[in-house]
């Protein structure tokens, strides 16, 4: 019997990856930067067992449904692959995330369970080989290896495409992000077939590729010179324009509805009111917002004064990375 625990954070894309090169490897079509969050992460215990005949998976304390454990037991024959055995095993995971959240624990997941299996199985991963194999799981896993600020390295294989920190000098401890949550039900359109979509028909869609690079250097460099207007301007005209591919999409679709456009608008009646903020809006109605800490309190405030308490959730940017339990 051989076993392992890892804990990973989840993370939010401030430069958007949106749009896979390769579907098999999940090899995006561009490079991301994302931030890590305290309050959101994922422990996972894996244990391999020669007694055991099938993959199990318990989530929260429950057995997990056959579609989720397909997924998992075709990720886990990845890992066997990479460490030459045949064992199976046992994997109980805990999400942490507030159910109203509306954010994918899937980053968080994968990362927390690759991280196990190399503690399991004693593989003895580099932190970019880590990286590497949370991807195969969820694109943006290989980001949640890390922790503060990462960029995912679109690569053009296996081999290539990996995540790595950004050395921010810990400003990123000087930093939150606030959650609007505007709808936590399934979506119409899952992120998966939005990015296919969208890359296949939409006419915006090369324009993003074409101005995606751009937005990254901007982005590296205002963490870099510890610049919040800088990189607060460049993640919002960032995201708004991966949500412009889905409006060019045949058929179009959108996942923005009233509501994320009202609380986009709050933030910019906070900016007005000297109070800096940006907002930014993943494949999904809920808008997250990033502040400095100093001013996140003030913040809520004004987002408290037209949502409810339950759909505004603030989480600090955490420095580690994923984290083996003993």
């Amino acid at each position: 019997m051989k076993s392992g625990k890892a804990r990973a954070h989840t993370n939010i894309a401030l430069i958007k990856y949106w749009g896979k090169a390769d579907e098999t490897y999940i090899i995006p079509m561009n490079n991301s930067l994302s931030v890590t969050l305290d309050r959101f992460f994922t422990e996972t215990k894996v244990t391999f067992d020669p007694n055991f005949t099938e993959d199990q998976l318990i989530l929260n304390g429950h057995q997990v449904n056959d579609k989720e454990t397909t997924k998992i037991r075709r990720y886990m024959d990845i890992v066997r692959e990479k460490a030459g055995t045949h064992l199976y095993a046992m994997i109980e995971s805990e999400n942490f995330v507030p159910t109203a959240a509306g954010l994918a624990s899937s980053a968080s997941a994968y990362a927390a369970l690759a991280a196990a299996c190399n503690e399991a199985l004693s593989l003895g991963l580099s932190d970019k080989d880590l990286s590497r194999l949370a991807r195969r799981g969820s694109g943006s896993a290989s980001r949640s290896i890390y922790g503060g600020f990462a960029e995912w390295e679109k690569g053009y294989d296996d081999l290539t495409s990996f995540a790595h920190d950004i050395n921010a000098d810990d400003w990123e401890k000087d930093l939150s992000m606030i959650f609007v949550v505007i709808n936590n039900q399934s979506k119409k359109v899952s992120s998966r077939s939005g990015m296919s979509l969208t890359r296949e028909t939409s006419r915006f869609y090369q324009y993003w590729l074409d101005h995606v690079d751009e937005d990254l250097k901007e982005a590296k460099e205002a963490v870099k010179h510890k610049d919040f207007q800088r990189l607060g301007e460049v993640i919002e005209a960032n995201g708004l324009r991966m949500h412009a591919t889905n409006l060019g999409a045949q058929p179009p679709f959108t996942y923005l509805v009233q509501e994320s456009y009202d609380a986009m608008a709050i933030v910019h009646r906070c900016r007005e009111a000297h109070l800096p903020c940006f907002f930014t809006v993943d494949a999904g109605p809920n808008v997250k917002v990033l502040v400095e800490k100093k001013n996140k309190e003030a913040v809520m405030e004004r987002f408290l004064k037209e949502f409810d308490k339950s759909q505004i959730i603030a989480s600090d940017i955490i420095s580690t990375g994923v984290e083996i339990i003993k």
